[in-house]
């Protein structure tokens, strides 16, 4: 959106305040009666409407808005008194006199409705707001917003020359007509101003406006020209440019400058920063390398003082080896000098005991021959006694064996025959042996062949013989 587009956001509320203003100072009204309800008393009529019934006239249908001044009327007829409040003028005519009968501030008096006429204005000072919309020098439309304050100072004069008829503002038109001529004087003097001297110098307007409301109020130098009123105070309280774009371009100079007086203050507390941190820096990276001195200073110190120990413990190590070498030279020439007797009595021992081993060697060999000679003479003992039991034992089982029968023989042979067959090589050929004029249905004959089959497969194993097809061998004889 341009400039020209946007609204003039605090000439906006510039006029909302004035209209509030404005309305707060207007003297409030009091809504119209409603019906009162049965049984209750109406409330009192306002001033005007005592005026009114004063005077003879017939209050509205609706009933007429109280004025801005409570008179009290009371009496009847033609015999009522009217009390005026002490801060309201009063004039008080009757029928056939030029003068009036009573004029000022806050005067009571008799009153005949049908003769007599009264008008009673506020005394209090009045308040004017004022929005003027000029044109400056350079045709920019400028608001100019203020205030004038005025009160009665002759109601003898005022009450001729203005009009003070409205019954519910008696003070309406002569405020209007004092607004416009304000207005007016405030347009006559913007126009040979330029924007930035109303922007920035309001008292020139406030001379000429105060200045031309005396003249028409108070008169000039203080003649009966006037009309009986006193300026109080004339203030000016806003200037605004109309147009927003006008506005901002008178704005944006003082802005830039204080744009670039807020970075220049910027840079200069950047600048003393960056200063300071780089005098911290110095004093920081100062007190370090001071540290790293003093720690150095110590560390060599330190290491002077270590090799200064050690160098003398060095010295004293030196001294003492040698103090220790030359004592181990004396006691090792102590020693020979005492060794050599000791040597010889070792030598002597040495021999005696060679001998004496030498001899128990002897001694011990020959015991050991003696125990050898006597331990193999018992062993031969044992030999001959184990071969002579062994011969009487096989002298003995050789008559069990001949005492034997020989069913026995043959029950024993035939219970060692599975032993025997086991314990047989395995034939590679398979021969047979035919025993000629044995009886093979007896026992005898039985063992007989068995004799002759174990004695053929004996010579098949020892390499004998090719093949026994016949014959009788010996035990078949």
């Amino acid at each position: 959106m341009s400039g020209s587009d946007q609204g003039n956001t605090y000439l906006e509320k510039v006029v909302a305040q004035q209209a509030v203003l404005e309305d707060d100072l207007r003297s409030r009204r009091a809504p119209a009666p409603a019906a009162a309800p049965a049984g209750v008393a109406p409330p009192p009529p306002g001033p005007i409407a005592k005026r009114r019934q004063a005077l003879g006239g017939a209050p509205a249908a609706d009933g007429p808005a109280p004025g801005p001044v409570d008179v009290r009327i009371s009496g009847f007829w033609r015999w009522k008194n009217v009390l005026v409040p002490p801060n309201a003028f009063v004039v008080h005519t009757r029928r056939g006199r030029a003068e009036p009968l009573h004029i000022g501030l806050g005067v009571s008096f008799r009153f005949n409705p049908s003769t007599d006429s009264f008008l009673v204005v506020p005394g209090a000072t009045q308040t004017i707001l004022i929005n003027a919309y000029c044109i400056c020098r350079e045709l920019q439309g400028v608001l100019v917003q203020g205030y004038v304050q005025w009160i009665i100072q002759d109601f003898a004069t005022a009450y001729r020359k203005l009009d003070f008829g409205d019954a519910d503002d008696p003070m309406r038109l002569v405020n209007l007509q004092l607004r416009e001529q304000a207005e007016a004087a405030i347009k006559d003097k913007v126009s040979t101003m330029g924007v930035r001297d109303v922007l920035s110098d309001k008292q020139p307007i406030i001379e000429e406006l105060t200045a031309r409301l005396r003249a028409v109020a108070e008169g000039e130098d203080n003649s009966d020209q006037g009309l009986g009123l006193r300026i109080v105070t004339v203030q000016i309280k806003e200037a605004v440019v109309s147009s927003s774009r006008l506005w901002e371009n008178l704005q944006k100079p003082y802005r830039a400058e204080q744009g670039q007086i807020a970075r220049l203050a910027e840079l200069e507390a950047e600048e003393a920063v960056a200063q300071r941190e780089m005098a911290a820096a110095r004093i920081k990276e100062t007190q370090r390398l001071e540290h790293e001195r003093e720690l150095a200073e110590l560390r060599a110190r330190n290491e002077s003082q270590l090799f200064d120990t050690e160098a003398a413990e060095k010295l004293r190590r030196t001294k003492r080896e040698h103090d220790d070498a030359r004592a181990v030279a004396e006691l090792q020439t102590e020693t020979m000098r005492h060794a050599l007797p000791l040597e010889r009595e070792r030598h002597e021992e040495e021999a005696v005991t060679a001998r004496l081993r030498a001899e128990r060697d002897h001694e011990l060999a020959r015991l050991r021959a003696e125990g050898e000679h006597a331990i193999a003479e018992m062993r031969a003992r044992s030999r001959h006694e184990q071969a002579l039991l062994e011969l009487e034992r096989e002298g003995a089982r050789a008559a069990i064996e001949n005492d034997r029968t020989p069913a026995a023989v043959q029950t024993r042979l035939i219970a060692s025959l599975p032993d025997i067959m086991a314990k047989l090589p395995k034939p590679d050929e398979l021969r047979t042996v035919t025993v000629n004029g044995a009886d093979q249905t007896s026992v005898a004959g039985l063992i007989t062949q068995l004799a002759a089959i174990v004695g053929a497969l004996r010579a098949a194993a020892d390499g004998g013989g090719d093949a026994v097809t016949g014959g009788r061998g010996p035990a078949g004889r």
